[in-house]
């Protein structure tokens, strides 16, 4: 597929190695007013404004926001609509335009402080929870990391620290975090709970006797056991799916599946798997359009098809379609734009945060990890998304963490939490030999590879 770009400063051009072209194309959004929308009687949409006529605003209906020059704004204008079925683009500037780095717009600054950077945490935070002790168990496990920064084993005497405060907070809470667990899972969540405690004492010895290298493989222990008593909180699927999109193949719940690709030309790295857990609570319809290809083998011999420093990116059958065909329908099996808002009880449905005006708006699963997984789609149309898929590497000046460009336009639906620093050693060609769904595959509701294999 290509796709041109344009306005009156500058050009790019998108291209792969499906041509169709996509000029002055046009579609219509569907709005959705969410509880934090803006108070005025319709949503307005903001976006990106690109004239040389007005080289120093951004505009929406209702303001006017300084941001870039003109060449700038097309930067932006151009990230904005970054086609990741089709590539990262290549910017193109006038003779006369000089250097230009592009740059971040202030609005897309979401919250203060580090941004959270782990797969795990992200996870963990993105459950539909609300229990505070818990919270406060988890926080100080989780600072063990920062803790262990520090040079030498004085970064052990903070470890202590962080130990402690978690232990303190488990002893206090107990009673309210068992409370919390749903009466299904109290059981299992009661014996979680006895193995953190054990392990926290554990890991008050490691650190006692400052061995430094042993404190990190305990403490992620330690942390998957707290996500695992969050998941026992977890009462039931907490919200109603569209009526348009109920009988699609739904995730329910959270699955993970082991990606084992073969690696080409790298004596250093012959195969790897790759483990990745997908959020049905915040993505259902894409995590579980994703499993249900799963099922059906669909990624299985397929070669990674894009592996440029940015992102590594698959699922691009063979021949002329750009997507899975569904064999009971002999058409492409699209999916709509699927975004889970901070705050918000449902996901939002087939329009990006900024065709809404919530621009400001933190996703519930953003692109903070390394690895992060989301569906591409085509640039010009939300809700195209299909079987291809793509993990994100590196942060850039276009995708820093907490302030991402990406957040809100693209679909989100799971983390690498395994093995994810070897996606940057994937080359286009690499095999994916198989890829298996290893727990939660009871969350998947109407799979079709059931009905038509």
């Amino acid at each position: 597929m290509a796709a041109i770009f344009s306005c009156h400063s500058c050009s790019s051009l998108f291209t792969n190695s499906k041509s169709s072209l996509f000029n002055n194309h046009k579609h219509s959004i569907n709005y959705i007013r969410l509880s934090h929308s803006p108070t005025n009687a319709s949503v307005r949409r903001f976006r990106p404004i690109c004239s040389s006529q007005n080289p120093n605003r951004l505009q929406s209906s209702d303001k006017q926001i300084d941001r870039f020059s003109g060449i700038k704004e097309c930067v932006l204008s151009v990230a904005l609509t970054i086609g990741l079925i089709t590539g990262v683009p290549s910017l193109s500037y006038p003779s006369n335009a000089g250097a230009v780095t592009p740059a971040l717009p202030d609005v897309a600054v979401l919250i203060s402080g580090p941004p959270i950077k782990d797969p795990g945490a992200l996870l963990r935070y993105a459950l539909p929870i609300d229990n505070k002790a818990i919270r406060e168990v988890q926080k100080p496990l989780e600072d063990i990391t920062d803790s262990l920064k520090v040079s030498g084993v004085k970064a052990l005497d903070s470890v202590e620290r962080n130990l402690k405060q978690a232990s303190r907070a488990l002893k206090q809470g107990k009673s309210m975090i068992i409370e919390g667990l749903a009466e299904s899972k109290k059981d299992h969540g009661i014996e979680l709970i006895g193995k953190l405690e054990v392990g926290m004492e554990e890991l008050q010895k490691i650190a006692e006797d400052r061995k430094r290298d042993a404190v990190i493989p305990k403490q992620k222990e330690l942390l998957q056991y707290v996500g695992d008593v969050e998941e026992d909180m977890v009462k039931a699927f907490p919200y109603e799916i569209p009526e348009e999109y109920q009988n699609m193949p739904l995730l329910k719940g959270r699955a993970t599946v082991d990606m084992k690709v073969k690696v080409k030309d790298n004596p250093n790295l012959e195969e790897c798997v790759f483990r990745i857990v997908l959020d049905g609570y915040n993505a259902p319809v894409t995590a579980g359009n994703f499993v249900d290809l799963v099922e059906r083998h669909f990624y299985d011999g397929m070669e990674i098809q894009r592996a440029d420093g940015f992102v590594v990116q698959t699922g691009d059958p063979e021949g002329p379609a750009e997507g899975f065909i569904d064999p009971s329908t002999e058409k492409t099996r699209t999916i709509p734009l699927e975004i889970m808002v901070e705050g918000e009880k449902a996901p939002v449905y087939g329009v990006t945060l900024e065709d809404i005006g919530l621009y400001k708006a933190q996703t519930k699963l953003p692109f903070n990890a390394f690895g992060t997984m989301a569906m591409a789609r085509e640039e010009f149309e939300n809700n195209s998304g299909s079987s291809q898929v793509f993990w994100l590497l590196k942060e850039s000046e276009l995708t820093p963490s907490n302030a991402n460009i990406l957040d809100g336009r693209y679909a989100v639906f799971g983390y690498v939490t395994e093995n994810e620093d070897f996606l940057a050693d994937l080359k286009v060609g690499d095999v994916i030999e198989s890829v298996q769904v290893v727990a939660g595959l009871d969350n998947l509701v109407n799979p079709s590879y059931k009905i038509v294999g």
